[in-house]
């Protein structure tokens, strides 16, 4: 296969004014386009794997070779420890691999961060306990946490300006469909798991996460770095000044126009983070935990429970990314009239509402497919801005650098969210009842979203303006 070189077709490109953004798009362009957005969808299948799996897995370990099952209390606290680790990975290694991407090239990273979170997801599979389970998912989030910032720069830098929002949109809107295949992969082991063919389907689940290996050779064979990268680290060549180093955190925070920007993007992250992945995503253990109650009623045996739950979480997760998809999308045209801070503005209300509306009422297996869909749409509209707005935000020299911080420093104190959900869960709400005490503890959380909401008339508004240099 053969690409035209990446200079000409863009400065092709970007002389093109009207028509639908997709026509400035050459075969070069479309290729990083389909590679950046594939990379991120495994990993987001990665993710949502894990999410589909936590509270099987941690029952299973937690219980080891004892015949009496753990208390739903002890389950969702560990299930926040385990989310926590998770998430900790995950930040740390978005520094390490965004600093990495600015230091040496964008590609060269993306195939580390893609065989890192591969290979961990499939060892998954082996844990021996909770704290092995943790320590694998611990592995994975590195290089989870380091695909999103290269992936993104990648996109804003070779990407015409014009096409550059609705293409990292699209980029972010994959997320959902990887979470997607999730949920399907979900459902089919769901399915064999209750006929008695696979015996713990969240094994099973980890071993399929490995297939996004298969990806970097792609990325190793055909992906060259962005020119614009190029440019901007070569220093010695007298293209750009020897204080402007690349993928450095000091000289992100030593020019105060990039600390700014780097704290409130931070703040704008751990909102919606917390939102999602402390919140949104522990809807599996509600629902799961409403419907056993009445599985139990009817007299259905475990093993026949166990895989009907898995089926209903991964109906659950398939119905609320399908919902994330448009809500992506819906993010990436109202920014294009309104721009980024209004539309941030709409996208954390609406999750609060959604989501607080969501835990406290949804009783019903119909409420499943309209409540579920809702707040799936609701809160990945801000997953939408990040990928379209954090890039914005940083010279070429620091962009994956910047875009990391945001979104994997917000991440890392974002962490605390999981845990948090699982000690009000277990012990500030525990007197409730299991069903109750996820009620309460989700409808408490909701109140992040106004964190998001409150850094905002901070946010420098950059609808319509080129990336910074």
């Amino acid at each position: 296969m053969h690409f035209e070189d990446p200079d000409l077709v863009r400065s092709a490109a970007d002389s093109s004014s009207s028509g639908p953004w997709y026509k400035d798009l050459t075969r070069y362009h479309w290729f990083v386009l389909i590679v950046a957005a594939l990379g991120w969808m495994f990993d987001t299948m990665d993710q949502q794997l894990f999410n589909l799996a936590r509270k099987p897995a941690i029952t299973e370990l937690l219980r080891g070779t004892s015949s009496l099952a753990p208390s739903a209390g002890s389950v969702a606290e560990y299930e926040g420890y385990a989310t926590m680790i998770f998430m900790l990975g995950w930040a740390i290694g978005g520094l390490f691999f965004g600093v990495l991407g600015d230091r040496i090239g964008r590609a060269r990273t993306m195939l580390l961060t893609i065989l890192t979170y591969s290979a961990f997801t499939g060892l998954s599979a082996f844990s021996w306990d909770v704290w092995s389970f943790s320590v694998f998912r611990f592995l994975t989030g590195l290089g989870v946490g380091g695909e999103f910032a290269v992936g993104v720069s990648l996109v804003a830098e070779v990407i015409p300006d014009r096409a550059r929002p609705f293409a990292l949109g699209w980029v972010q809107a994959m997320s959902a469909v990887g979470n997607m295949i999730a949920a399907l992969i979900g459902m089919s082991l769901g399915k064999l798991e209750e006929s008695g063919a696979v015996g713990s389907a969240w094994r099973t689940m980890f071993v399929i996460g490995m297939a996004p290996a298969l990806l970097a050779v792609l990325i190793r064979r055909r992906l060259k770095e962005p020119e614009k990268w190029k440019a901007a680290t070569r220093a010695e060549d007298g293209l750009a000044s020897p204080e402007a180093k690349a993928g450095s955190i000091s000289e992100l925070f030593r020019d105060p126009r990039w600390r700014k920007n780097a704290i409130v993007g931070m703040i704008l992250g751990f909102s919606g983070v917390v939102g999602l992945w402390g919140i949104g995503f522990f809807s599996f253990g509600l629902i799961s935990a409403i419907f056993k109650q009445r599985m139990i009623a009817e007299h259905m045996t475990d093993d026949l429970i166990k895989g009907r739950l898995t089926f209903l979480v991964g109906v659950t997760s398939l119905l609320q990314n399908f919902g994330g998809f448009f809500g992506v999308y819906a993010f990436t045209r109202v920014t294009a009239y309104i721009g980024r801070k209004q539309a941030f503005a709409i996208g954390f209300l609406l999750a609060m509402v959604a989501t607080a509306g969501t835990f406290k009422f949804i009783n019903n297996y119909s409420d499943i497919f309209w409540m579920i869909p809702l707040m799936g749409f609701c809160q990945m509209t801000l997953f939408g801005g990040y990928a379209i707005y954090f890039p914005e935000l940083f010279p070429t020299r620091l962009r994956s650098t910047g875009t990391s911080f945001c979104y994997n420093v917000g991440r890392l104190v974002a962490a605390v969210g999981p845990l948090f959900l699982g000690l009000l869960t277990s012990r500030v709400y525990g007197g409730f009842g299991e069903i109750d005490a996820r009620r309460y503890a989700g409808v408490t959380m909701c109140l992040v979203f106004l964190i998001g909401l409150a850094a905002l008339p901070f946010a420098p508004e950059t609808k319509g303006k080129p990336l910074p240099e």
